[in-house]
């Protein structure tokens, strides 16, 4: 039987403010459990929210940037459930009216794009978090996190596969970071996702979801997704039904398992906070935000495969974070001559050393005019593209220029044609047998020749040089 899968997500995005959403509290990571609590967050009686404006901001501009409707009338509601980590008892969100509603993030499939849809995004406050790891028999709870704003932004269901849902998440997270709204880390649960999965003929309605929870990083999610659906399949063909319920990835284990039963709608009692008035945005204040708005990274990708001739696959990686794109526009614009070379470079071969370092670009040892003085010594041809990467090696350790290496290591390419010529000869005269079988129809020894010239000029002997008067002298 042929079977179509069906995903949609729910992630939650920790926004990037100083402060939480309804009160003063510290909103930095890392900080002794309880430390970052006040009154407001931890639920004592008779204490009132006061709205976040950055929040408000940051959710607008977000939705202005996926093409959605602002409305500029949204309510708050209290989400009524009982947790632990939930000191008030109830979560400050918005049900009925959404700040946001609509839009869509369009993602690169292969060499075409699909657009998937975005139902809403809200925003409400986290919960505190539950600690488990190293006690026995109880659980401590960390308040620092409660009141922590967030966007809860929900797409519609239009994901088939694992790994469009994995690219439709990473090119969330990549908008989130560009325009500056959040951090976006995992690691630190700034970046949180939900996964709705069901599987259904192909034309049929939808079939029953399962939601999963605890993905934490977008190999996990991938690994989860793709076991549910075989997990449902299986079920289904086996005559069994899919329930709709909760479920846990055991990323230990590398499957799903059951957390809870979920019905077709929790009775979370949901009501109109009455502490909180409407929360009003004007047009003025809107078309400011937009205003701000910097370029996102669709429109930068689809700049960089106009201006400087980049493949949407050398594009989409140089467009994956901000800095990144920094980098590279700084890139180009101290090597203009020859963008795709510092786009190869640079996605290549720095990057690829960074990531063994574990640094990131922003804090790269070599700078991008650094890194473009490289490239200058390449097209110009004082040292070859393999001399190169050992000189970026050194400029990595040593933080000294290309030019300077270049210097002190006596790494300068040899280009002059008579200098070459004499060293061409010495080969020859030194090789009679292989120089006697290539002039007797053994083309393929021409490498041979290639080599022994680089070899005894340590590999300073100019490539193009030393093939166009090895063609010249070799047939005698």
């Amino acid at each position: 039987m042929s079977w179509e899968t069906v995903i949609g997500l729910e992630v939650h995005a920790q926004l990037r403010t100083k402060t939480k959403a309804f009160c003063g509290c510290s909103t930095n990571f890392g900080a002794e459990p309880n430390t970052q609590t006040c009154p407001v967050c931890l639920g004592m009686p008779g204490q009132l929210p006061v709205l976040n404006g950055q929040a408000v901001e940051m959710t607008v501009l977000t939705g202005l940037a996926i093409d959605a409707t602002i409305n500029l009338e949204s309510r708050f509601d209290r989400k009524n459930y009982f947790y632990p980590d939930l000191p008030k008892g109830y979560q400050i969100s918005q049900f009925a009216v959404p700040a946001v509603e609509g839009g869509h993030l369009d993602i690169p499939i292969g060499d075409t794009e699909k657009r998937i849809g975005i139902t809403r995004i809200h925003m409400e406050e986290d919960a505190g978090k539950s600690l488990h790891e190293g006690l026995e028999g109880v659980s401590h709870i960390d308040l620092n996190r409660s009141g922590v704003p967030l966007m809860e932004i929900v797409s519609e269901p239009d994901m088939r596969n694992a790994d469009e849902a994995v690219s439709y998440l990473k090119h969330l997270h990549q908008l989130l970071r560009f325009l500056d709204v959040s951090g976006a880390d995992m690691e630190k649960g700034q970046f949180r996702c939900d996964a709705n999965v069901s599987v259904r003929q192909p034309g049929e309605p939808f079939g029953t979801r399962a939601e999963l929870k605890n993905l934490n990083s977008f190999r996990h999610i991938k690994m989860a997704i793709e076991h549910e659906v075989d997990r449902q399949i299986e079920l289904i063909e086996d005559g069994g039904k899919v329930v709709q319920e909760t479920r846990l990835w055991d990323a230990a284990r590398n499957v799903t398992r059951s957390m809870r039963g979920k019905e077709e709608a929790h009775d979370y009692r949901y009501f109109p906070e009455p502490d909180l008035p409407p929360l009003i945005v004007s047009c003025e204040q809107m078309e400011a935000i937009r205003a701000g708005m910097p370029e996102l990274p669709a429109q930068i990708r689809a700049r960089f495969e106009t201006q400087f001739g980049l493949s949407a696959y050398d594009a989409d990686v140089l467009t994956s974070t901000r800095e990144l794109a920094i980098y590279y526009e700084a890139l180009t614009a101290a090597h203009p001559a020859d963008p795709k070379r510092a786009a190869n470079w640079l996605a290549n071969e720095l990057l690829g050393r960074l990531k063994e370092s574990g640094i990131e670009i922003q804090n790269s040892p070599v700078s991008a005019t650094a890194l473009a003085g490289l490239l200058d010594r390449i097209a110009d041809g004082a040292i070859s593209g393999k001399i190169a990467k050992d000189v970026l090696d050194t400029m990595l350790s040593d933080g000294k220029t290309a030019d300077a290496i270049i210097e002190e290591k006596g790494l300068k390419q040899v280009s002059d044609s008579g200098a070459i010529d004499a060293i061409i000869h010495q080969v020859m005269e030194a090789n009679p047998q292989q120089l006697e079988q290539f002039r007797s129809g053994k083309d393929k020894l021409f490498g041979f020749f290639v080599g022994q010239v680089m070899k005894a000029t340590q590999g300073k002997a100019n490539p193009a040089t030393v093939n166009e008067r090895l063609r010249a002298l070799l047939k005698g």
